[in-house]
């Protein structure tokens, strides 16, 4: 059983900022690349930004110079530091894992997601 928790949300100004954390618990062998995704009401969801476990980065261009993720291996934490934050950031954002909980394949975890709403 594998489990990803997500918490940081909440309701900031436009400006403001917001850090999000995941942590994944259970039967994990090993943990690939974990990300945030993000869906707003009426749209699709969407990449927000992804790290590998060596740590390289890859952030949405929307999101580019405001947004940063990090993890921490140890942890089997992700994080999402939001800066600048905008109205249109407003979604409910998902973490989201790839791992291996012994020698088979990675599979995709997804946490139960967490709001985010930016106010004008």
């Amino acid at each position: 059983q594998v489990q990803l928790v997500e918490s940081g949300g909440g309701l900031v100004q436009a400006g403001g900022s917001l850090r999000l954390s995941c942590v994944a618990s259970g039967s994990i062998a090993s943990i690939n690349a974990m990300g945030w995704y993000r869906q707003a009401p009426g749209k699709q969801r969407e990449l927000v930004a992804a790290i590998t476990s060596g740590g390289s980065t890859n952030h949405a261009d929307s999101v580019k110079g405001r947004f940063t993720i990090s993890r921490d291996n140890a942890k089997n934490t992700v994080y999402l530091q939001m800066n600048s934050l905008k109205p249109e950031d407003t979604a409910v954002y998902y973490c989201n894992a790839e791992l291996r909980m012994g020698r088979g394949n990675p599979y995709n975890f997804w946490g139960q997601g967490t709001q985010v709403t930016v106010s004008s």
